[in-house]
């Protein structure tokens, strides 16, 4: 089994697909996914375009949809929900398929949606996700970290690097390397880093601190986000 790690969708090489891909947004896509379908969301259907989540979602029950878009940082206006992790109750969100837009985190789901097995992986949800890959054991695995407006992110790249330490798998490039070291030597002290991140930063202007400290901890949900059809994301109870 071999483990590559990309900082950004834009660095995916532009030839063949692996096995397995795994999208990571920790500040906060992919932590609110995982948030939101451990509270009972039937779906989160991902979309880098407001137009197409507006549209597409049009043809969902009313009753049945919630529609979340954020853009730096901040909740889109006219949208019911934006990224925090915090909005996602049971009372909001279950039975319910959310239309999602952000940032960066739908920018990389959307980046790897045609690989056989796409998975959305954070820190609150690490060991669901360590437990598929220990079990199916594909022989190709991408982590794709979202970054920031197709820069690197520090979060991101513990995340990588904390599902790369917790595999004894051979390394396909030295990202997945470099992750690994980030997350050995801040494992103890991930709120600290996320909060020194450029995206940290941004989230704490903007009053996230409760955010951060939920983002930066493991294992709070047994949860595997999972896509089902192009773009959609449902828990999946494989290996729970």
């Amino acid at each position: 089994m071999k483990l590559f790690v990309y900082h950004t969708p834009e660095l995916t090489p532009k030839v063949g697909l692996p096995d397995c891909a795994i999208a990571v947004d920790i500040l906060r896509a992919t932590t609110t996914i995982s948030t939101a379908l451990a509270a009972g969301a039937e779906a989160v259907q991902v979309f880098s375009d407001l137009d197409e989540l507006a549209k597409t979602s049009e043809l969902h029950p009313e009753a049945l949809r919630l529609r979340s878009a954020e853009r730096g940082g901040k909740t889109v206006e006219g949208f019911d929900l934006g990224n925090s992790p915090f909005d996602y109750t049971h009372e909001r969100v279950n039975g319910k398929r959310i239309f999602m837009s952000t940032t960066n985190g739908t920018r990389a789901l959307q980046c790897i949606q045609a690989v056989p097995v796409v998975l959305a992986a954070s820190m609150i949800n690490l060991g669901s996700v360590l437990a598929y890959l220990q079990k199916t054991q594909p022989p190709t695995v991408w982590i794709v970290a979202s970054g920031w407006e197709g820069s690197y992110s520090l979060e991101d790249t513990a995340c990588a690097g904390a599902i790369a330490a917790g595999l004894d798998w051979e390394f396909g490039n030295d990202e997945a390397i470099a992750a690994k070291c980030l997350y050995q030597q801040w494992s103890d002290r991930l709120e600290e880093l996320f909060r020194h991140a450029s995206h940290g930063q941004r989230l704490l202007r903007l009053g996230g601190d409760l955010d951060i400290a939920y983002c930066a901890s493991i294992d709070k949900v047994k949860v595997l986000p999972k896509q089902i059809s192009s773009g959609v994301l449902a828990a999946s109870n494989e290996f729970q």
